[in-house]
């Protein structure tokens, strides 16, 4: 049974990683979805992957007159929108690595993250809460991360929006309650996700495998979560089987946040 028969959604951040994961997986769903990105060649290669049901807007989550532009030609389009997935982030390392830690990250880089993952998290719940107020129901759910559950040294301002966009979340759904609108605002956080993000602290050499063990050795299930993953998770928020989750937190990890997972040694012979 379709879960999101003719629900219209607008992804961000949907050319790659986890974005397109989810667009892929709302098409399954018989969503119509409409992918955002500020990469326009590769969004609009994964769009046309996708089909007539989905379509392509450049969209800069940073900018105002973005979202009023894309809102309102989903509503001349389609007269409505019925879930938002605000996705698009950044990690300030997409230029290479440079110091993010709370001494020596400078305020301008620290700026820019805030900028593209928080900013953009609001200025998407705004314009959704609009979208959505005629109808007086939808879905919003916003990406963050394990990482803004705990401390990051080294990704100080990652870290701090995406704890920002936790918090952010809770406000939209207790607003939205308030208002007497029925709608939800969820919060997904994803962990160690193998995505293009992580590609820079991987690298492709022979020892690529090596490293990616190394960053998983502290997840229970000892291994990379896929995008599919998440999308599995978003499609169950997006639907209408999800109608009475609000204002929640839903983890993604591999059950890093449950704690250390003990393994016991093998017996010794006597």
């Amino acid at each position: 049974m379709s879960r999101l028969n003719n629900k219209v959604a607008l992804i961000t951040g949907a050319a790659r990683g986890i974005g397109a994961a989810i667009a892929r997986a709302f098409i399954e769903q018989d969503a119509i979805v409409v992918l955002t990105d500020i990469d326009d060649d590769v969004g609009q290669a994964q769009t046309h992957a996708l089909g007539d049901r989905a379509l392509y807007f450049h969209l800069d989550v940073r900018r105002e007159e973005h979202w009023a532009r894309v809102t309102a030609e989903i509503e001349s389009r389609f007269g409505r929108l019925d879930v938002l997935v605000n996705n698009a982030g950044i990690t300030g390392f997409e230029n290479g690595l440079c110091a993010h830690d709370p001494e020596h990250a400078s305020l301008s880089d620290w700026r820019a993250v805030h900028e593209t993952n928080l900013d953009g998290c609001f200025l998407g719940c705004r314009a959704a809460i609009r979208a959505m107020r005629p109808q007086a129901k939808g879905s919003i759910i916003n990406i963050s991360s394990r990482s803004g559950l705990v401390g990051i040294p080294g990704a100080a301002a990652y870290a701090s929006s995406k704890a920002a966009i936790r918090n952010h979340t809770k406000s939209v759904a207790l607003y939205c309650a308030e208002q007497g609108l029925a709608i939800r605002c969820n919060s997904i956080h994803p962990a160690a996700i193998l995505t293009p993000m992580w590609e820079p602290l991987l690298g492709s050499g022979v020892e690529r495998e090596a490293r990616m063990r190394e960053f998983v050795k502290d997840c229970p299930l000892q291994r990379f979560g896929a995008p599919d993953e998440v999308a599995a998770l978003a499609v169950l928020l997006a639907s209408d089987e999800a109608t009475y989750i609000t204002g929640s937190e839903m983890n993604i990890d591999g059950g890093m946040l449950a704690g250390a997972s003990q393994k016991p040694s093998p017996p010794r012979e006597s």
